[in-house]
């Protein structure tokens, strides 16, 4: 089922649903949609134009955010879908410090890898490989990444979410997918 897009009143980002909870927004009048997807929804005596992105007519106080969830979802959205150490399509996660040896799950110690690099480094250091990483590993930060974390992406939400710097993060991941 398609996703769509939630902004608060004032343009913020809040977060991912499905198209059936948007629409129910939407005809309870709590939202207006801004992009329809193209495609129509059908009942007994209306159609609708299904909605893309929705605002919500009132603001929503949203409570303190912490970090970005460390996820294989969000990861994998961080390192575009490549593999840290050679650039080839990522299938597993890998610690760049192992954790038998002290290393922790953090976003500064994850990098996606494909099966091969992560079976040849198993639990040894890059450096005792000789191996370089194509990118340091770093947290995620901004609004834009409570939205690319899912996963889900619509080229209708660019627009809305550069504000919050997604235009760098999202060029910077579709241009690793399709290196």
């Amino acid at each position: 089922m398609p996703h769509v897009l939630v902004l608060n009143a004032s343009y913020e980002p809040l977060g991912v649903v499905p198209l059936r909870r948007a629409l129910v927004l939407v005809l309870n009048e709590k939202a207006v949609s801004l992009e329809d997807s193209g495609a129509l929804m059908h009942s007994a005596t209306r159609v609708i134009p299904a909605p893309s992105v929705v605002r919500l007519k009132r603001f929503v106080r949203v409570p303190f955010r912490g970090s970005v969830p460390l996820t294989r979802r969000a990861l994998f959205a961080r390192d575009g879908g490549r593999c840290a150490y050679c650039g080839g399509v990522a299938t597993s996660v890998d610690h760049v410090i192992p954790r038998s040896r002290g290393g922790m799950h953090a976003w500064e110690n994850v990098v996606a890898a494909c099966r091969r690099c992560n079976h040849v480094k198993a639990d040894r250091h890059v450096a005792e490989l000789g191996w370089r990483l194509r990118h340091q590993p770093a947290p995620p930060s901004g609004l834009a990444w409570r939205i690319i974390g899912t996963g889900h992406r619509d080229p209708r939400w660019l627009p809305y979410l550069m504000p919050y710097g997604a235009d760098d993060d999202l060029a910077r991941i579709d241009g690793r997918a399709t290196a």
